[in-house]
């Protein structure tokens, strides 16, 4: 059974930082591409970055380049999103998802491609 775990802290001030963890169990995550998404209330999810199974290429949506660092653990299994100068736009529901059997080279921010999904983690930025 695959399933994936986000963790992190839930509520930073502005200009903070703040990681968050996304631990792989029933697959290995350097085999699969994993993606970061977030949702705001009453919008649609949206890609904040991913991360390709075979050589680490990663992807970052415009809004989180030169803040947001995703990175992956073989050892542990676990692929981290660094968000640094957390803005208040960024509050949102994040959730971890995996591409178990990659059809393209490199991860896509097409949430379609993604079939399987951690709980998510409610994530607020205070002004």
């Amino acid at each position: 059974q695959v399933q994936l775990g986000e963790s992190g802290r839930v509520l930073v001030h502005s200009v903070d930082s703040l990681r968050l963890s996304c631990t792989a169990s029933g697959l290995r995550a350097n085999e699969s591409h994993i993606a970061w998404f977030r949702r705001v209330t009453a919008k649609q999810r949206e890609s904040v970055s991913c991360i390709s199974s075979h050589d680490g290429t990663t992807y970052y949506h415009d809004s989180v380049k030169e803040r947001f660092t995703i990175s992956r653990d073989n050892a542990r299994n676990t692929v981290y999103l660094q968000m640094n100068s957390m803005e208040p736009d960024d509050t949102a529901a994040y959730y971890c998802a995996a591409d178990l059997r990659p059809m393209y080279r490199d991860c896509s921010a097409a949430e379609h491609l993604y079939t399987n999904w951690g709980q998510g983690t409610q994530v607020t930025v205070s002004s």
